[in-house]
C-alpha cells in the first residue's frame, strides 16, 4: 500500500482521464464513457491501494486486479503505463496492429495484464479461480474484479458469486461500476440496478455502497475490506457516472464506444485540465 493523500489520488485520477481519452482520440477508437467512469476506483486501487511491483509483473505474492468489463481497457493501460509496467510513449498505441494494447485486454501481449477478459461475465469466475488459488497456497493476496452493471446479467456472474460463497473467499472484492446506462444495439437504456447489492448480499457478501467519484468513500473502503477476514466474499457498490469528467460525455450513452472529433477532443482536454 503505498502512502497517497486524497488530492494527490484526484489528480493522478484527472491525468489518466486526460491519457484515456487522448489514447481513444488518436485511435479513433475505443469506449471513453466507461472508463471515464471507472477511473477514481482504478487509481485508488493501482496508485494506492494494491500490492504489486511494475518490475515484476508476475510476482507470485502481488495481488489481482481483473477487469471484467474489459473494453474499459484504455483507463487499466492508462494506469499500467504511467506506473512503469511498459514505456509510457506506447500508450500511444492503442488498438494499432503488434500493439501490447489491444482493444480488450490481453495477459499474453500485455504486463501487468492478470487475466485476458472482453467476454462480458467471465471475469469474475476468473477471479474467484485466483482468490480460491490464493487461499488454498496460504497466500495473504488480495483479488479484485471490477463488473460492470449491464454484463451483471450474465448468468456466469451469479454462479461465479455462490462460488465464492461456497468457499467463504474474504479475499475477493467485487467492485461494481455501477453507471446506469448499458447499450442495446444503438440505443442506451438505464439499467434496473437497485437490486444489484441485494443479489450480491443474497450469496453472502458483505455490501458496501459508495459514491465511485469520491476519493476519501474509495479508499475508506478499500481499507476496511482488505482489513476484514470475515469469511464473506465483499462486493463495493460504486455509483458512478459515465463519461465522468467531459461535461458532453456525462450520462450519454452514445459515448459508450464512440472516439470524440478533434473539436470534441480539444474541447475535452480543455475540461479536464480545468478540474487539475
Amino acid at each position: 500500500m503505498k502512502k497517497r493523500s486524497v488530492k494527490e489520488l484526484e489528480k493522478i485520477a484527472n491525468d489518466l482521464r486526460k491519457k484515456t481519452v487522448t489514447m481513444i482520440y488518436e485511435a479513433q477508437s475505443g469506449h471513453p464513457g466507461g472508463s471515464l467512469s471507472a477511473a477514481d476506483l482504478v487509481t485508488a486501487l493501482y496508485f494506492r491501494d494494491m500490492r504489486i511491483d511494475p518490475k515484476q509483473p508476475n510476482w507470485e505474492d502481488r495481488d489481482r486486479f481483473v477487469l471484467s468489463k474489459g473494453h474499459v481497457c484504455p483507463i487499466q493501460y492508462a494506469a499500467l503505463g504511467t506506473l512503469g509496467y511498459f514505456p509510457e510513449e506506447e500508450l500511444h498505441t492503442l488498438r494499432q496492429a503488434g500493439s501490447k494494447l489491444q482493444g480488450h485486454p490481453s495477459m499474453l501481449k500485455c504486463p501487468g495484464i492478470d487475466i485476458s477478459t472482453g467476454s462480458l461475465g467471465q471475469g469474475l469466475a476468473c477471479a474467484v479461480g485466483m482468490a480460491l488459488a490464493g487461499q488454498r497456497d496460504g497466500k495473504d493476496y488480495m483479488t479484485y474484479c471490477m463488473v460492470g452493471d449491464g454484463e451483471s446479467q450474465e448468468g456466469e456472474i451469479w454462479e461465479a458469486a455462490n462460488t465464492a460463497n461456497k468457499y467463504q473467499l474474504d479475499n475477493l472484492v467485487v467492485i461494481l461500476d455501477v453507471n446506469n446506462l448499458q447499450i442495446d444495439g444503438t440505443t442506451a437504456e438505464v439499467m434496473p440496478n437497485g437490486d444489484l447489492g441485494a443479489k450480491f448480499k443474497a450469496f453472502g457478501f458483505d455490501i458496501y455502497e459508495i459514491d465511485g467519484h469520491n476519493m476519501e468513500q474509495i479508499i475508506r473502503t478499500l481499507d476496511t475490506v482488505r482489513m476484514t477476514k470475515n469469511h464473506h466474499p465483499k462486493c463495493i457498490i460504486a455509483n458512478t457516472v459515465k463519461g465522468k469528467g467531459v461535461s458532453y460525455m456525462e450520462n450519454i450513452g452514445g459515448w459508450h464506444g464512440k472516439a470524440p472529433s478533434q473539436k470534441e477532443y480539444e474541447q475535452a482536454m480543455q475540461e479536464l485540465e480545468g478540474q487539475a
